[in-house]
């Protein structure tokens, strides 16, 4: 995880026309800020049409301002190297732009079992990275990240109800229905959840799998009605846009 600032946004207003929608939960006294999406609404970013690298989260709204999209949500998604590649498979509309990540190393990503969200077939899942290594189809968007926090609904075997690492923390999960739970913890709170609890949040809100995405950088942003400027360069980038109606 490359740490450059501590900070989180998030503006708790919704499209009524949407089905995509941002709430603030608490659960055992942590406040976490959540969006729900459908599958097929969500996207994945991290480099533009010329290969550069978008990074913030402000240049992504003019990307897609620039394709007539208004932005509904925006979360960091995964974590990633010193120089922005993230750290394993990343796919985007349908083409791998990175391979799956198998090898061994210390830190969150390689907390076995790490794993992978996938969009595939209008479905999306949460799966091990050798789980998926065994997916024959290529989905539509993918990120893989560690630990894993969540599969079947059995909690990661590292974790520990009293460990005291209790920080800023940011993952996603599949609900019961098949959307796609997107939750941050709120960063100015007096208690940040270690991460059985983190895991315990999510299987609270009905999701049986779920990913660590990152920790202390994570932000979230729903529906910005300025530029964000996000207070340092992420790697992927997870979004949800619409085509504003017209009047």
């Amino acid at each position: 995880m490359f740490r450059v600032f501590k900070t989180a946004l998030f503006v708790a207003v919704a499209w009524m026309t949407s089905s995509a929608v941002g709430a603030t939960i608490e659960y055992h006294g942590t406040r976490y800020l959540t969006f729900v999406a459908q599958p097929d609404q969500v996207e994945i970013y991290w480099r533009d049409a010329d290969g550069q690298r978008i990074g913030q989260f402000s240049r992504l709204q003019e990307y897609l301002a620039g394709q007539g999209r208004v932005v509904r949500f925006m979360m960091n998604a995964g974590i990633f190297e010193q120089d922005g590649t993230p750290s394993g498979l990343l796919i985007s509309d349908g083409v791998t732009r990175l391979p799956l990540n198998q090898q061994a190393g210390a830190g969150n990503f390689y907390l076995q079992p790490n794993g992978v969200f996938f969009t595939l077939g209008g479905k999306a899942f949460v799966r091990t990275t050798a789980e998926f290594a065994k997916v024959k189809e290529t989905p539509r968007v993918a990120i893989q990240s560690g630990p894993l926090l969540l599969r079947d609904g059995r909690t990661h075997p590292a974790f520990r109800q009293d460990s005291m690492n209790r920080l800023h923390r940011n993952g996603v999960g599949i609900l019961r229905d098949g959307r796609v739970l997107f939750a941050i913890t709120e960063l100015d709170q007096p208690k940040r959840p270690n991460l059985w609890e983190f895991a315990d949040f999510f299987r609270s809100q009905g999701c049986a799998d779920a990913l660590f995405l990152d920790g202390v950088i994570s932000q979230m942003v729903v529906d910005p009605k300025e530029p964000v400027v996000s207070g340092n360069d992420f790697g992927a980038i997870f979004a949800v846009s619409e085509i504003p109606p017209r009047h």
